[in-house]
């Protein structure tokens, strides 16, 4: 199959012009005048932008169903609403519940990313965010089941699902942080995460083994001339990635220019989004035991703390672009950068030959009008 005569991002996120020959689920070559046959598909792409399928390391739900509902059903729900958003792999995110609950959705998980929907997402791995959080900080996150970094219960939670867990957040200045992730970073990504760490601790916390920034600005120390907090040490160390919510409900659109400037190619963009992602605003809906509701694109608990999100990828891509960030940045930080924070930058993120044919086709206004995964 070829994909001729369209614009793309190729894998420096620079826009270019040719032809991507797709064999097998894969890319096998890109470039200008690829020859092909008669007998070959050809697609004429004139007029539109091909870019990757875009990779959400963090959600916990939308269309009404969540990661920690732990049915078949939900996730598969999840995949499919979110291919028709351009989103072509994503980890299911668990919330901090109880052990049971989190054991039966990386179970769930499992099975997905075994025998994944033909006409969904790709489960490609689990973000567990928690339960080894700050209480303090714990946002939406249910206080009963929070409890301190303990590697021994990660590692069978790890075991369980078969490794599939790509993400683990902790907050550092619990007793045994910085120990606990020296150890799990020797098996996925490890995040700060809903803490209280000052800038001090989280430089710890990074010499640490900790690489990741869970929604940067969000439920930890912001920074300020003197203290410049942890999204200070995130900004100034080159080995974290960080994630950002980009719906303009979480970060003000001039704080998101202020970060992409900063992170560079360190940004990731994510959803955060739970179940009420595309249903009716108004009605409540739970998220890990708790009563969320929606109102002008904002969720919230009963008393108003801010409880994830209703956007994704493809509508926050839009939105940097509106606010000034280059197409190329943006849509990077949609795709390979998070990708590349899980591991799994070799095989998706990137229009590149050997890269599954995970891509999506957008017109003049960025709307999509194809999906290819």
């Amino acid at each position: 199959m070829f994909l001729i005569n369209a614009a793309y991002y190729d894998k420096d996120f620079n826009l270019a012009h040719g032809d991507i020959e797709i064999e097998n689920g894969r890319i096998r070559q890109v470039g200008e005048k690829l020859a092909y046959t008669q007998q070959d598909l050809a697609v004429d792409c004139q007029g539109y932008t091909i870019v990757p399928g875009f990779v959400d390391i963090h959600i916990h739900g939308c269309n009404g169903a969540d990661t920690c509902d732990g049915t078949r059903e939900a996730l598969d729900t999840m995949a499919r609403f979110l291919l028709q958003r351009g989103v072509t792999s994503f980890c299911p995110t668990t919330m901090t519940t109880s052990r049971e609950t989190i054991e039966q959705a990386l179970l769930t998980a499992k099975d997905c990313a075994v025998h994944p929907l033909e006409d969904g997402a790709r489960v490609v791995g689990v973000n567990m965010e928690g339960p080894f959080i700050s209480m303090e900080k714990r946002g939406a996150q249910k206080a009963q089941h929070i409890v301190p970094p303990d590697f021994a219960l990660f590692q069978a939670y790890f075991d369980l699902c078969g490794g599939l867990v790509k993400l683990v957040d902790i907050a550092p200045e619990q007793p045994g942080g910085c120990a606990f992730a020296a150890q799990a970073s020797k098996l996925c990504t490890v995040s700060i995460a809903h803490t209280t760490a000052g800038y001090d601790e989280a430089r710890k916390a990074f010499d640490s083994g900790i690489t990741h920034a869970t929604h940067l600005f969000n439920a930890m120390s912001g920074l300020s001339h003197r203290a410049p907090g942890v999204v200070g040490a995130v900004l100034a160390d080159p080995r974290v990635n960080a994630e950002l919510i980009c719906d303009g409900v979480h970060i003000h659109p001039a704080v998101l220019q202020t970060a992409f400037k900063a992170l560079g190619g360190r940004a990731a963009v994510i959803s955060d989004s739970m179940r009420a992602n595309g249903m009716p605003e108004g009605e409540p809906f739970d998220l890990g035991g708790q009563q969320v509701t929606v109102h002008g694109g904002k969720a919230v608990l009963a008393d108003g703390t801010i409880a994830g999100s209703v956007t994704n990828l493809h509508q926050e891509l839009k939105n940097l672009v509106a606010w000034g960030i280059p197409m190329g940045q943006a849509l990077k930080a949609c795709t390979l950068t998070p990708a590349k924070a899980i591991g799994l930058d070799k095989t998706i993120g990137s229009i590149e030959p050997g890269k599954r044919a995970d891509l999506v086709v957008l017109d003049s206004a960025l709307e999509i009008v194809g999906v290819y995964h």
